[in-house]
């Protein structure tokens, strides 16, 4: 019989734990047993309840995730959730199973499940099957202090500013510390096609197009030399 792993949540951001809860519920033998705001209800829940996992915050008010987990039983494993790349060698100090960085996509979240099963669980291969992330028709990105659902069809194109990005939207335009490429990896291929260093355009938004552009809601957007060959490729072949 397979063991069933007893998790909570500890976060203040309701829109994190909503995303954490959403993930946890895509793979079986997982049970979410307390969905915590902060390290106060999590102290209540470990002496009331029996945990196996604690996916943690690190920057919270009053305790902080990282005094948290040193005053736990170390028997309880620990996965960082944090938007601060900062902490993650004192994250890795406390034995943490894995450190992820907001937004947390299901396939990251997948990897650290993955790396505690493991390490903790011995998997028959049929289960190893099940845990094959389904794909996701939308995003989650940080901006205005808050985690934003944008789903696929509703981006028209993408544009680099350096270290931010403008996600340029049926109805609104969303900014936030990305880059271009990273965020490129998390959409889908079939849909997206990286155009310029700086662009990345949605396919089916596409009004019309010569070697020089593309326009997407009027809008000419460039196609740099370097991606020329690639991009023509693949739009004469649509």
């Amino acid at each position: 019989m397979t063991k069933i792993t007893h998790c909570i949540i500890v976060d203040d951001e309701p829109i994190a734990r909503e995303i954490l809860e959403s993930h946890l519920k895509r793979i079986d033998n997982l049970k979410l047993v307390a969905s915590c705001k902060n390290a106060m209800e999590a102290f209540n829940e470990i002496n009331a309840k029996p945990v196996d996992l604690i996916f943690l915050d690190i920057n919270m008010p009053e305790i902080s995730g990282l005094s948290f987990a040193k005053s736990i039983n170390k028997n309880i494993k620990i996965i960082f959730t944090t938007a601060y790349r900062e902490y993650a060698v004192d994250g890795f100090d406390l034995q943490a199973v894995d450190y992820l960085l907001k937004p947390i996509s299901f396939e990251r979240f997948l990897q650290a499940i993955n790396k505690y099963l493991n390490t903790n669980i011995s998997i028959t291969p049929r289960k190893t099957k099940e845990l094959i992330p389904e794909k996701n028709d939308f995003i989650f990105i940080r901006s205005d202090r808050k985690m934003v659902k944008i789903n696929f069809d509703a981006i028209l194109y993408i544009e680099s500013l350096s270290d931010y990005i403008k996600i340029h939207t049926l109805d609104k335009i969303y900014i936030t510390r990305e880059t271009i490429t990273s965020i490129e990896a998390k959409l889908p291929s079939s849909s997206f096609l990286r155009i310029h260093r700086s662009y990345i355009i949605s396919l089916d938004k596409i009004a019309s197009f010569t070697n020089e552009f593309i326009e997407v809601t009027n809008k000419a957007i460039p196609i740099s030399r370097s991606y020329k060959k690639s991009v023509l490729q693949r739009l004469e072949g649509l």
